[in-house]
């Protein structure tokens, strides 16, 4: 009986379309998800940001549909969104915006930074407020055509960033030829 009741629970599963879920160090990271505006994105990649021996955070990348080359989802016009889940028992915000800012100056012109500078200006002043992410804590960035990139810390929305040009520049902190984590750019891209 309980091996009938299995398979009609993985059949409904199948035919009801179900999103199946990843894991990655413990972090369930969604197969699927759907934004506010009703958008379809599916997980592309995720791996574990790593700096020295530790572990930071499991980073997801989603896309419309999957994409295995950095310049294709550069190029995509679509939305997308960068998940993070804090697995440190702490970051600061410091550290994170140091983090953030090189990895942006790694990957990025001078006057290329120059079009963002006053939007990353806002992003760096509202993580500073933020202070420190503990645990468990999920940082999404997601950009929405027309709408620009929402940034969110445990679903609560914190700012708004006009500009498709904003979030392909923080794209590149961790799909950028000089990504902050090879490993983790690897895992975004699906080759892990």
């Amino acid at each position: 009986m309980t091996r009938n009741l299995t398979l009609a629970f993985c059949v409904l599963m199948l035919v009801c379309g179900i999103s199946r879920a990843a894991d990655v160090e413990g972090v369930r990271v969604e197969e699927k998800i759907t934004l506010t505006n009703g958008t379809q994105l599916v997980l592309n990649g995720a791996g574990v940001r790593h700096k020295l021996i530790f572990k930071l955070y499991v980073g997801a990348l989603y896309l419309p549909s999957k994409k295995r080359s950095a310049e294709e989802i550069l190029k995509d016009s679509g939305a997308k969104r960068i998940a993070m889940f804090v697995l440190a028992d702490e970051i600061t915000a410091k550290d994170m915006v140091a983090s953030m800012n090189n990895a942006l100056a790694a990957n990025h012109i001078p006057m290329e930074l120059a079009l963002v500078e006053g939007r990353l200006r806002e992003l760096n002043e509202m993580m500073i407020k933020t202070g420190v992410l503990k645990k468990g804590a999920v940082v999404t960035l997601t950009y929405v055509p027309a709408t620009g990139t929402q940034i969110r810390i445990n679903s609560e929305e914190k700012l708004l960033i006009k500009g498709e040009d904003f979030f392909r520049a923080l794209l590149r902190i961790w799909i950028g030829d000089k990504p902050v984590d090879g490993r983790l750019r690897e895992a975004m891209l699906g080759d892990k």
